[in-house]
């Protein structure tokens, strides 16, 4: 598994880590059987994978993609953005993600009380 992250990896992660996209807790990278995947949302079933040109490069060379599909197999979902879509257009990683997890405004008001609830508010005399 990789140590360092991308820029295209690490621009997902700030937005995905510590349950910052409406309360969706992401894990990065995890296993899902043999094929280790970028972002996975264990409540969703819903897994997020950044590509370069990996997949591209092997599908043009005729090789097998089937661990590609491993995950889907198993039920989850998966997004897959390309780099340069994640370095140009952050917001539309989150939208879709967001959207295929089936959250919608109302989840996201109830998601901000929650957060201004749970902040302690001190009272000085």
């Amino acid at each position: 598994m990789r140590k360092k992250m991308t820029d295209a990896g690490l621009r997902p992660w700030n937005e995905l880590r510590g349950h910052r996209l409406m309360g969706l807790s992401f894990r990065r990278p995890m296993p899902v059987r043999a094929y280790i995947v970028d972002f996975a949302c264990l409540s969703k079933r819903l897994i997020v994978e950044v590509d370069g040109t990996r997949l591209a490069e092997a599908e043009a060379a005729g090789k097998d993609v089937l661990p590609a599909r491993a995950p889907e197999d198993l039920g989850w979902t998966v997004l897959r953005f390309w780099n340069d879509e994640v370095l140009r257009d952050m917001d539309n990683l989150c939208l879709h993600v967001v959207t295929v997890a089936g959250l919608t405004a109302a989840d996201a008001a109830r998601q901000v009380r929650q957060a201004e609830s749970a902040v302690p508010i001190e009272v000085r005399p």
